[in-house]
């Protein structure tokens, strides 16, 4: 499956719209804040004016240096789809990249909040089997996507691709031992083996 959003080999960003949205939330929650802390502090003049002020000063200041943190945690964003993996990057201060391939990956879902509604974005959440018999390892998200539906679809026919199964990381196969099911399997191994010694 092609697709003219997504070519393989060439990297892809969030939407711009990834910055309204991370300010947006960020201001709910301050409003949300000022509501349940600050106006109750200032209806009961228990608080001076002075260290009122002064906390709204900051908060101002702490929005505005958030605006400047999305700004810049944007322009570090990146995917980019192989033929047998997916290539991602983000980060401001510390910087994360990653590789996940096609055959580990469980489960995608779309998800969209209301204010992503209203920008007419989503986040595509990929859930992927562990390593080495470990449980599910943590998601990897793909944020402020205009067009989640056609790239969860190009996703999906890369794992059935990859893994030449139903697009769901099993290829057909049994689906990876969990660590309880592992450390069973090894418990019942080493009485087998105590057992066969006292034979």
């Amino acid at each position: 499956m092609q697709s003219d959003h997504f070519p393989l080999h060439t990297p892809f960003k969030p939407s711009p719209s990834l910055v309204t949205w991370f300010i947006v939330d960020f201001l709910l929650l301050i409003m949300f804040l000022a509501i349940v802390i600050l106006l109750p502090m200032y209806l009961s003049s228990v608080v001076d004016t002075g260290i009122f002020l002064g906390i709204i000063g900051g908060l101002v200041v702490l929005v505005i240096l958030f605006a400047i943190w999305t700004k810049l945690y944007y322009e570090s964003m990146w995917y980019e789809l192989h033929e047998d993996e997916m290539r991602w990057k983000r980060g401001v201060i510390f910087r994360r990249t990653g590789i996940v391939p096609y055959n580990r990956i469980t489960n995608l879902d779309i998800r969209q909040g209301p204010v992503m509604r209203r920008l007419d974005i989503s986040t595509i959440s990929i859930q992927t089997a562990g390593y080495s018999g470990q449980a599910q390892a943590a998601e990897i998200r793909i944020e402020a996507i205009v067009h989640a539906e056609e790239l969860r679809e190009l996703i999906r026919s890369m794992v059935r691709t990859s893994v030449g199964g139903d697009g769901t990381g099993t290829g057909g196969r049994a689906p990876l031992m969990k660590t309880s099911e592992i450390q069973m399997l090894d418990e019942l191994k080493a009485i087998r083996a105590l057992l066969e010694k006292k034979i």
